[in-house]
């Protein structure tokens, strides 16, 4: 099978799959395009990460993009982008229309009630992948300590505490912490 095809197919499950979203959904590409397919290494990974969150629109559309460029160029980045919306833009029109129709109902309610909590626990999940990634270099989490990246430590809390303090904005945070990465690790 193409790699061009396989990025769709891949995409197109990460697409269907995709409950609660953006960080939601990190670990489940991490999977597929690191461990599963080997097609990036993690390092390659976090920086497509990092970029996705930089650039506007969706964490997993960005993301999906960015793997599909990085593995088989324009072509690659439209098949694994399409694959990723599809079922989405298709189980969304759907979900709309039955909650239209089904809008009062306790049921229904209860669901979704469900649902937000499962959705908060593939959050959680996805950000320690990132602090893993970002401070041991693996999503791994049977890392020692001594594999600890204490600059990156370092960075992470001194933005945090920069935007606590003074809450700067969050792009303006991301900025000074390119700043930092570019002084400290270069």
């Amino acid at each position: 099978m193409n790699v061009i095809w396989k990025l769709f197919i891949v995409f197109l499950k990460i697409g269907l799959l995709s409950i609660g979203g953006g960080y939601a959904i990190i670990p489940l590409i991490q999977e597929q395009v690191v461990e599963k397919n080997g097609w990036i290494s993690e390092k390659i990974f976090t920086d497509i990460i990092t970029i996705s969150q930089m650039t506007p629109g969706p964490l997993a559309v960005n993301t999906s993009t960015f793997v599909g460029l990085q593995v088989g160029g324009a072509a690659g980045a439209l098949a694994a982008t399409v694959g990723c919306i599809l079922c989405g833009t298709v189980i969304s029109l759907t979900l709309y229309h039955f909650f239209q129709t089904h809008q009062k109902s306790v049921y229904v309610s209860e669901v979704l009630n469900g649902l937000k909590s499962a959705s908060l626990g593939l959050i959680i999940s996805a950000a320690f992948t990132i602090i893993l990634l970002a401070l041991y270099g693996t999503s791994k989490p049977e890392s020692d300590f001594l594999s600890l990246n204490r600059t990156a430590l370092l960075i992470f809390f001194t933005m945090l505490f920069v935007l606590r303090k003074w809450k700067l904005n969050p792009v303006a945070v991301m900025f000074l912490s390119g700043i930092a990465g570019f002084v400290f690790y270069r």
